[in-house]
């Protein structure tokens, strides 16, 4: 996957955090410390969207919908 470049217009306070945490080599630089900030932050949101479209599941169809053919399955099993 490509890369590409934009410019983004932070509060002084922020980029100073930044800059602190680069001096102290938590990152590389001031790009690697967003990147892994945005990167990290679409992550949260895909998951929060996952458990939002979960939420929205019925818990008792669903369990029926995965035991079907379950009981004929487990008669095929050997025994443990």
């Amino acid at each position: 996957m490509g890369k590409g470049k934009i410019a983004i217009t932070l509060d002084e306070r922020f980029i100073d955090e930044l800059d602190r945490l680069v001096a102290k080599h938590v990152f590389q630089s001031r790009s690697q410390a967003i990147y892994e900030a945005v990167s990290e932050k679409l992550q949260r949101m895909k998951h929060t969207r996952l458990g939002e479209e979960s939420a929205k599941l019925e818990p008792a169809f669903e369990r029926a919908l995965s035991d079907e053919g379950f009981t004929e399955d487990m008669q095929q099993w050997p025994e443990y």
